[in-house]
């Protein structure tokens, strides 16, 4: 299907469309009822005009059994069914996808929120015109630090330019425009210069996350945060926080980013309006994924067959989600699948040791997160650091496949870590595949 066609096939607007959820929407039946997501995150289609060396699910072609285009109509209609507030359209890239109107208009038409995440190398007018036409409230642009950083992580030449063009489409076209970046290695000195040339753009919010260590940042894990960076990079944070409130842009960090630091409570209140601070990982519990195929996961950046509950070809969306145990694993967990510094930190039974999707790749089970501001500080007041170290690579080319880190805890002062070398490790640990609930054990990084 073109985009001509698609456009075409938008039904004429009578009346406008109606109020929507938001993600704030919350429905619970009774105390029996599994919670209901409020937020949907499907990557609509896997082909994109890019290849980032950081992309999670390794995006570049159309899986061979993505969703037609009546299946994606009828999968929002199961969406509103189980109570979702937002959806949010992902890729690979979206829009490649002519029929992406079809769906954002059916979203709209159920009442929920419709928002869509890109990387706007090839978002034209044309484009850009016909998704507002079709009912997109809020698009997110990826601009990942300065030009010369951008354009290398997302492996295009000019990419940063298209990005800040797509931006001037979509506000041309009447649509709301935030930006995500992502901080790495390369990108974590450049945010200050870079905020003012986005809100000069016309931006109304920005979300902030560390790149995750899985699917192509395996193979780039020079770009991957050490965790000792966390002490510089939240020092950043403060003076971005301010030069934002300044300019009017609201900071949005990802769940990636934290925790408990001194900056939790300025970084986090618009978001958590009721505690103003991070309050553990929601996949499963107030968010569901969607791959382009029709697989149920728990979280949009974990692949594997621990986060994957079954086929909405197969399953209904209702049953996958209340029945699944991948699920319903992080509904269901307890501070006794926590492991290592997590397990005994002050903030365990609120953390849950902070974002799953940054803490399986890296140590193959989650319950053990060194990327955390409050960690960092804690170590540096011991005198020491953590860093990490990749041990075996990805294991195969598919979405979200990761490799095994371990994380090494040393001296900060250089003498006296040449001198003592490492005071701990934590080795990686089986995965959940194998040892579904607890702390599971370390194993032999050599081993295949």
């Amino acid at each position: 299907m073109r985009l001509h066609e698609a456009r075409k096939r938008l039904p004429v607007l009578a009346t406008p469309l109606p109020r929507t959820k938001g993600r704030g929407y919350h429905l619970v039946e009774d105390d029996t009822e599994a919670p209901r997501p409020a937020l949907a995150v499907w990557e609509f289609t896997l082909a994109c005009d890019q290849r980032c060396l950081h992309c999670g699910p390794r995006a570049a072609h159309a899986r061979p059994d993505e969703l037609t285009t009546e299946e994606a109509l009828r999968l929002v209609d199961d969406l509103a069914d189980l109570g979702v507030g937002e959806v949010v359209l992902i890729g690979g890239e979206a829009y490649l996808r002519a029929d992406v109107l079809l769906v954002i208009r059916r979203v709209r038409e159920r009442g929920m929120t419709c928002s869509l995440t890109t990387g706007g190398y090839g978002l034209t007018q044309t484009r850009a015109e016909a998704l507002v036409e079709a009912g997109v409230q809020s698009v997110n642009v990826s601009i990942d630090g300065m030009q010369q950083t951008h354009d290398f992580v997302r492996n295009r030449p000019h990419s940063w330019e298209r990005a800040f063009a797509a931006i001037a489409h979509l506000r041309a076209a009447g649509a709301k425009v935030a930006v995500n970046t992502q901080i790495n290695r390369r990108s974590r000195d450049e945010l200050l210069a870079l905020l003012p040339l986005l809100a000069d753009a016309g931006i109304w919010a920005w979300q902030l996350q560390i790149t995750c260590p899985h699917g192509n940042a395996v193979e780039h894990d020079d770009l991957v945060l050490q965790p000792y960076h966390f002490l510089e990079l939240f020092e950043t944070l403060d003076r971005v926080l301010e030069e934002c409130e300044q300019r009017g842009i609201v900071l949005w960090p990802g769940n990636n980013l934290g925790y408990f630091g001194p900056f939790e409570h300025r970084l986090r209140r618009r978001q958590k309006r009721a505690s103003g601070h991070f309050t553990g990982c929601h996949a499963g519990h107030r968010t569901i994924a969607i791959e382009s195929n029709g697989v149920i996961k728990n979280c949009p950046s974990l692949g594997g067959a621990e986060n994957t509950g079954g086929s909405w070809r197969e399953l209904d969306l209702k049953t996958l989600w209340a029945q699944s145990k991948e699920l319903r694993y992080f509904r269901e967990r307890t501070l006794d699948d926590l492991w290592g510094y997590c397990r005994d930190c002050y903030y365990a039974e609120t953390c849950m040791s902070g974002c799953t999707a940054a803490s399986e790749p890296l140590l193959g089970r989650p319950g053990n997160n060194p990327f955390c501001h409050h960690r960092a500080l804690e170590m540096d007041r011991q005198g020491l650091r953590e860093r990490i170290e990749l041990v075996r690579g990805a294991d195969s080319d598919q979405p979200f496949s990761a490799g095994l880190f371990r994380v090494i805890r040393e001296p900060v002062d250089p003498e006296r870590r040449r001198t003592l070398g490492a005071v701990s490790v934590d080795e990686p640990r089986v995965s959940r595949r194998e040892v579904w609930r607890g702390p599971g054990h370390a194993i032999t990084p050599d081993l295949p």
